[in-house]
């Protein structure tokens, strides 16, 4: 599931809230179908924010441990999953080593292995491939498509939109803190297309004319943008345009990317976060 949203819309606020970390000015949430309040549903949450800091003087092996002793896990459930979970993250020839000679990206990926400790139903990752090189990016790809095979739901709060278009099957958009439209991504994609279109001699009628097939019409000079649903009405269009008394020279449809559903969706509104 992408979240997704300018700078400043509430994105981060938001998971702060669903983990309890802040408590809502008014309203009340749910989260695994149990209020925000209960405990209980915490230990079956993982979290890894944007920015966090980690003892450095300990091992990631170290580090781990602590983090699963605190969730209630025993030594023994310690030492069978911390390798597995390095492993996952392409860290386990790395265990022994102090957290202070880590990268970014190698920090990122610890912090990545923490945050699935406790074998979570709902992970949240807040910006997961922040610092990352490219081979580290297929590798937060892979994890999260690996969770959402064991049933585990993956929360993304990613400023990267082709992550969130690689890897998510719903999104959000949240403008100045309201969630303004959620939808399949599939159906966000695929569901629109958009339309250039270049003409000459067209007139406020012709433009007015093409809202019975599409909406979102721009007119510059002899080009116009506009979104169809269908693009079987792509011969209508044409059609009207030239019987309308305009020369059609170009008519080129798009398929929206997430990028410019973004932007109309949101638009490009927000102060940094």
């Amino acid at each position: 599931f992408g979240f997704l949203g300018p700078n400043g819309a509430g994105k981060t606020t938001a998971v702060k809230m669903l983990l309890g970390l802040i408590a809502p000015t008014a309203g009340a949430g749910r989260i695994l179908g149990r209020p925000l309040a209960d405990m209980e549903v915490r230990r079956k949450v993982g979290f890894l924010p944007e920015h966090f800091r980690f003892y450095d003087w300990l091992t990631a092996r170290e580090l781990l441990h602590y983090h699963g002793r605190l969730l209630g896990m025993t030594d023994a459930a310690c030492r069978a999953q911390i390798p597995e979970l390095l492993n996952m993250v392409g860290l386990l020839r790395h265990a022994d080593q102090r957290i202070k000679t880590f990268s970014k990206g190698m920090l990122q990926r610890v912090g990545l292995a923490q945050a699935l400790l406790n074998d979570p139903e709902l992970v949240f990752l807040d910006e997961p491939t922040s610092g990352l090189d490219p081979i580290g990016r297929r590798m937060v790809r892979d994890v999260i498509h690996h969770l959402r095979e064991r049933a585990c739901t993956v929360f993304l709060n990613s400023h990267l939109l082709s992550e969130v278009e690689i890897t998510c099957d719903r999104v959000a958009f949240i403008r100045e803190g309201v969630v303004v439209r959620t939808a399949s991504l599939r159906q966000l994609v695929q569901g629109e297309t958009a339309v250039r279109i270049r003409a000459a001699g067209v007139t406020p009628e012709t433009l007015d004319g093409l809202n019975r097939w599409g909406r979102e019409i721009r007119a510059d000079g002899e080009h116009i943008h506009m979104v169809v649903d269908e693009e079987d009405s792509l011969p209508a269009i044409a059609n009207w345009i030239v019987a309308s008394g305009a020369r059609l020279y170009a008519l080129t449809p798009e398929r929206i990317s997430l990028e410019d559903l973004f932007m109309q969706i949101v638009g490009t509104s927000g102060e940094t976060e």
